[in-house]
């Protein structure tokens, strides 16, 4: 392991050093929906795009990266990843033997491979330890190598919800975490959750308005907060200016947030044509997150991988979502892509945007979801999200056309953030 390490960081420094400064695209799919455009260069100034020019320009003294035989596209964004984690058969053990340093080095590994599946920008909505938060100060001040992380810290659960850190304890295990720990019952609760996650350093506010599936807890759609929570939680964020992402499944709980004023709806599984409508007329978000769907229920048919209770969820909830997104897709909800990595392994991110397409969405609005889209639920868009002059030079590249066949992304062997080349897989 400790060899393998050494060669990352190698292998990375390397690529640090060799910054270029023009880009020959073969093929240019800038991220705003438009036709894809051929043979052009992308000049790059310190860390943004200078400019974009039609055919492979005289490059003079400056450096070139040559992808005149690849599919070039903004750096792709993911809105739901938890990058502290992976589940597998030892997760609800690990809750009992792994310390906060355990936590915070898991997530530096796993946005390490996040950012070399050409992941450049993640959503974090919930964590353990605030493992992600100091992540992502690591990351911004150069001490780490990954995306760049929009993190909730703690999600915010009511007392046996979803989130609800001890759920399945022993009695005396239990406790009664309140607040600081993400707990919350009451409206005086909301503020003081929404005023510590903002004394902890998130960036937006993850509530668990349903049950769950992988909490051990029974129920995975029930709701879980009043009306006088979620109005508390959502006047709490408007002032320390979060937007707010509710987990759901059930659709009462949905809908109870989305009155509120939930900006996102992650997962979504049993929305309604009611919490459809909802959606569109408030600008909400659908963030689908199929990946985790499809991998809970294929794990939920083997014995021992996930505890009795979360197993007939798994099996019941996951195969439904691909189905929603496709309902959803047709009703003309706003939708930002999103996968749940973590849930399963991190790394196949992009497996999502076949899923997408299998269910209807067009291949070039699926990477919109994840490029301009992205960006614009982040309120980042004026400096990432797609490629025009002005802005970060986040970009990736594929071999072949993802526009006739999506899967080329889910082996990227070129990344770039912030101007920096962190992978260049030439033989790919």
């Amino acid at each position: 392991m400790r060899k393998h390490l050494l060669g990352l960081f190698i292998s990375t420094v390397v690529s640090q050093t060799a910054h270029s400064d023009i880009i020959y695209a073969g093929t240019l799919i800038d991220g705003n929906g438009k036709a894809p455009r051929d043979n052009v260069s992308i000049v790059i100034e310190d860390n943004s795009i200078k400019a974009i020019e039609s055919g492979f320009i005289d490059p003079a003294d400056d450096k070139v990266i040559d992808l005149r035989e690849y599919t070039v596209l903004p750096g792709l964004m993911d809105m739901h990843v938890h990058l502290d984690g992976e589940y597998d058969r030892s997760s609800f053990l690990g809750r009992f033997t792994r310390n906060e340093a355990d936590y915070a080095l898991n997530a530096a590994y796993f946005a390490n491979k996040t950012l070399m599946a050409g992941f450049t920008t993640v959503r974090n909505p919930g964590d353990n330890f605030n493992a992600t938060i100091a992540l992502r100060k690591a990351i911004d001040s150069g001490k780490a190598i990954g995306p760049r992380i929009f993190s909730a810290g703690k999600s915010l659960a009511t007392t046996g919800g979803h989130a609800d850190p001890t759920n399945g304890f022993r009695h005396d295990l239990m406790g009664s975490p309140g607040p600081e720990a993400g707990v919350i019952n009451g409206a005086a609760d909301a503020w003081q959750a929404v005023r510590q996650r903002y004394k902890d350093g998130a960036d937006f506010i993850k509530l668990t308005v349903t049950g769950g599936v992988l909490s051990v807890a029974k129920s995975g759609d029930n709701p879980q907060f009043s009306d006088e929570e979620l109005e508390a939680v959502m006047a709490a964020a408007k002032d320390y200016n979060f937007h707010v992402a509710v987990h759901a499944h059930g659709t009462e709980g949905m809908k109870r947030a989305l009155r509120a004023g939930a900006k996102t709806v992650e997962h979504g599984t049993y929305m309604d044509a009611e919490a459809m409508k909802l959606m569109k007329r408030n600008n909400a978000y659908y963030v689908p997150t199929i990946t985790a769907g499809r991998w809970v229920a294929e794990m939920a048919k083997e014995e021992g991988y996930y505890p009795a209770l979360v197993r007939p969820k798994a099996a019941a909830i996951g195969p439904l979502i691909q189905n929603t997104f496709g309902k959803a897709y047709r009703e003309g909800v706003p939708i930002v892509f999103g996968t749940d990595a973590g849930v399963f392994p991190h790394g196949l991110n992009a497996r999502e945007f076949g899923y997408m397409v299998e269910a209807g969405m067009p291949a070039m609005e699926a990477i919109v979801s994840a490029t301009k889209t992205a960006a614009e639920l982040l309120q980042i868009d004026d400096k990432l999200g797609t490629l025009i002059a002005g802005k970060l030079a986040d970009i990736v590249a594929v071999k072949g056309d993802p526009l006739s066949d999506i899967k080329v992304l889910e082996d990227i062997p070129f990344v770039m953030k912030d101007g920096v080349v962190y992978k260049h897989s030439e033989n790919k």
